[in-house]
């Protein structure tokens, strides 16, 4: 089974990507879902993350707060160092978790199958994936989504923007890239267009 790694920005619209593809019997993992997952019950994830960072990351059901530990590990002195320590840790989980769900729809027969991982590059899980895609849109339709999906402030919507990797970035190292800024139909034959081509290979 081909592994193919999806990434793209904040607003770019992987999600829908994902759902589309799936109609071309290329289904997704999600790795911001898996790592949800992991953090609302007692797994060997949360509790190497209560190791290192303390109890007090912990919401009175047992679950990870992360505004709690967002606000640990972004500020203040040696953030980048928390920050650092935080991936590796929770990297290795999801990781682990993603090559045995992986193993089970090779298992069910698929062709291939797409790790939506926002962190493809950062966490190098790019390295274990056949062919890697990215999906891009334009600066202002990223923002317009953002702001809309998540209630945020254009400033907020755009330090978010800025605090990622450029569809510029992402593009010089993909194998295949997507442009969502236009309608659905358009991104159905750009789906339509990257599948044959997954499955062809």
């Amino acid at each position: 089974m081909k592994v193919i790694g999806l990434c793209g920005g904040s607003g770019s619209g992987k999600g829908m990507v994902s759902e589309l593809f799936l109609l071309h019997n290329i289904p997704s993992i999600d790795t911001d879902a898996v790592y949800r997952e992991m953090i609302n019950n007692d797994s060997p994830c949360l509790r190497a993350l209560t190791e290192e960072f303390g109890l007090e990351i912990l919401s009175s059901d047992g679950s990870l707060d992360r505004k709690r530990l967002a606000s640990m590990v972004f500020c203040g002195e040696n953030s980048e160092e928390r920050l650092n320590r935080l991936n590796a840790i929770s990297h290795k989980f999801i990781l682990d978790e993603t090559r045995r769900r992986l193993s089970v729809l090779s298992k069910m027969g698929y062709k291939a199958a797409l790790v939506d991982a926002p962190v493809l590059f950062e966490s190098g899980f790019d390295k274990e994936c056949d062919l890697t895609l990215c999906v891009v849109a334009d600066r202002e339709t990223r923002i317009l989504r953002i702001m809309e999906r998540d209630g945020l402030s254009r400033e907020a919507a755009e330090q978010r923007i800025n605090s990622q990797l450029s569809s510029a970035e992402l593009i010089s190292r993909c194998d295949l890239v997507i442009t969502n800024d236009s309608n659905l139909d358009e991104l159905n034959d750009e789906v339509q267009r990257v599948a044959t081509i997954i499955l062809r290979k």
